[in-house]
């Protein structure tokens, strides 16, 4: 449902600014070269002891693992094979999903509790939590599944949108608080290739070449290749071309889309713990899907990373993000804000779509082993620390995506502080500092934020 375009304000006033510039722990912030891969576990003995201490953490997060989001009776158009069926239907997120989400979010409440932001009391901690999620089933019940692992004793709130309704944090065009203007969502991806969309055939031929020979049952690398199945639709022959976009993406990459379509279950069927034999049919080693994800990546990126993409589709919730960072670190009630002054935790949980959006805005990039870089797994999030320097008492951001290994997700694995999740630290250009984990001063960070963000396409709605 789409709304009336809303008022739309200055990202950061002057007021606002001049906020930061009066409280002195927000400006001239030195490094802190603290080393830690792992949020919170011990530094080297080599380096200074960081002295930084935990004041908010906000988390942005994919949804965990979910049935495909096309029916059986379309995949398998596409395959020799019939594809595997899932536990619920189209989209939904699975049973193992939620259980995984609840790890996670058992994972968070050992870190967070050790940090000292949380204090093990659930029923007091409940009080400085917020949790959002986006009208989808499969984000709403993985918010409520992060918020039973990290508080169990609590009942916490999700805040969330009627499913005909568009939240404008996560989809700001729908909402009306973005414009995106057709014609320059197409120049904008054509002109990343070069205005020759087809040529990704070329540079993306051997994770072509890999999807068709597990989609039509044969070796990868057999010659002569063999003849599309009779009545079967090759996804990796249809001509790739860039169009507007329709059903609520910003752009439609035909040929492009398809083979993004077929691939999808690849992923889920893994990280849902199926057997070995139902993955790709059997076909799929780990390698191989690491391969076969560089291509449902390359549409993500497309179409969401592409910096005027970006620029309409995450601006929004870029503006809510830092501006929670500032309301916390000031203290003071700031409108566009999430939660209040004395919320410690935020969590939002959308799509890939919005958090490798929201990545792109900022020119932030990952490689998770495993994972092809910058890939939005299943469950897995980017984590916004503000910490605040007890010597200086300077505040900073500290970055990281933080995410279940696939083998983590297949077999279920506990997540302790010793054990934990994939940890990538972010680095966040024209503000990290050197240090290992490219800590970034408040202050520069939303100067940062302030020149990626279209006013245009934000708004002050807490």
């Amino acid at each position: 449902m789409r709304r009336e375009v809303r008022r739309h304000f200055p990202l950061f006033s002057a007021g606002m600014m001049l906020t930061l510039a009066i409280s002195g722990a927000l400006v001239q912030a030195q490094a802190v070269p603290g080393r830690s891969r792992t949020p919170g576990l011990p530094l080297s003995p080599t380096r200074r002891v960081d002295d930084t201490q935990l004041k908010q953490v906000i988390v942005f997060g994919r949804h965990s693992v979910r049935a495909p989001v096309a029916d059986n009776s379309v995949l398998n158009n596409f395959s020799a094979q019939p594809f595997p069926s899932f536990p619920v239907a189209t989209g939904l997120l699975t049973p193992n999903g939620a259980a995984l989400e609840k790890i996670l979010g058992g994972y968070y409440r050992l870190w967070l509790t050790k940090e000292g932001l949380l204090t093990g009391d659930d029923l007091s901690d409940a009080a400085s939590v917020y949790f959002r999620a986006n009208v989808l089933e499969r984000t709403i019940v993985t918010a409520q599944s992060l918020a039973a692992g990290m508080l169990p004793a609590a009942n916490i709130n999700v805040n969330f949108l009627g499913p005909q309704e568009s939240d404008p944090l996560f989809d700001p065009v729908g909402a009306g608080v973005a414009r995106l203007d057709a014609r320059m969502a197409v120049a904008a991806v054509n002109g990343r290739l070069a205005g020759d969309p087809q040529s990704l055939t070329s540079a993306y031929a051997p994770e072509l070449t890999l999807v068709r020979s597990i989609l039509f049952n044969y070796p990868a690398g057999e010659t002569p290749v063999p003849a599309t199945p009779a009545n079967k639709i090759d996804v990796t022959a249809i001509p790739i071309e860039v169009t507007a976009g329709t059903s609520g993406a910003p752009v439609d990459i035909a040929g492009l889309s398809a083979v993004f379509g077929a691939i999808d279950p690849f992923i889920m069927e893994y990280a849902e713990g199926l057997p070995s034999a139902e993955v790709g049919w059997g076909q799929l080693s780990a390698v191989g899907l690491s391969q076969t994800a560089r291509l449902y990546n390359l549409g993500i990126d497309l179409e969401y990373r592409t910096p005027y993409l970006a620029q309409v589709q995450s601006s929004n919730v870029a503006s809510h993000i830092v501006r929670s960072m500032v309301q916390a670190a000031t203290g003071n009630t700031m409108t566009g804000a999430l939660g209040n002054p004395s919320t410690k935790v935020v969590v939002l949980i959308a799509s890939d779509v919005n958090v490798c959006g929201f990545a792109g805005l900022l020119h932030i990039d990952w490689l998770v082993q495993g994972y092809p870089p910058d890939y939005c797994a299943p469950g897995g999030d980017m984590v916004f620390e503000l910490r605040q320097s007890q010597r200086t008492g300077e505040y900073m951001v500290r970055a990281s995506y933080v995410v279940q290994t696939l083998d983590q997700l297949h077999n279920k694995t506990a997540l302790t502080l010793a054990a934990p999740p994939a940890i990538a630290p972010l680095f966040i250009p024209g503000c990290s500092v050197g240090n290992a984990t490219f800590d970034c001063p408040l202050a520069d960070f939303v100067k940062v934020a302030r020149h990626a963000i279209d006013p245009l396409s934000a708004d002050l709605t807490n």
